[in-house]
């Protein structure tokens, strides 16, 4: 039985949404705020607008930080499943969506350049757009 080597970027797309959650619920990562957000029943994470100009003093930024890791985290897990599947079926992932995340990593690492979106997920969103139009440009010449 031979197996199809196959590249996904669904599992990567995974891969990084696991490590982002686990990193958020990690004593090491945010663990200390996620325990208070458990207390709270994870209502109310922050006094909202009324931390708004965001500034010292006014805004928690443990807080904010830790959210925003954790709801990232849970929310790329879903895109990875749906992309993995995809893919499985043999069906291209749409130009416009590989672009649109490219467009979407390029804003992150442009405002956290120092970070996993430069490391991981700039060289992913470059490596799916390139297979994808290299993928269909190979099946056209068909």
């Amino acid at each position: 039985m031979k197996l199809k080597k196959q590249i996904t970027n669904g599992i990567a797309l995974m891969f990084i949404g696991i490590m982002h959650t686990q990193l958020a619920l990690s004593s090491g990562g945010f663990g200390k705020q996620m325990q208070r957000f458990s207390e709270r029943l994870f209502f109310k994470v922050s006094n909202g607008m009324d931390e708004l100009p965001a500034t010292v003093g006014v805004t928690n930024f443990e807080n904010f930080a830790a959210f925003w890791f954790f709801y990232f985290g849970m929310m790329i897990i879903p895109l990875g499943i749906l992309v993995h599947c995809l893919e499985r079926r043999n069906i291209f992932l749409p130009f416009a969506f590989t672009l649109s995340y490219l467009i979407v990593v390029l804003i992150g690492v442009y405002m956290i350049p120092n970070s996993g979106m430069t490391y991981f997920m700039l060289p992913h969103a470059v490596f799916m757009l390139i297979y994808n139009v290299v993928k269909k440009r190979r099946l056209a010449s068909y």
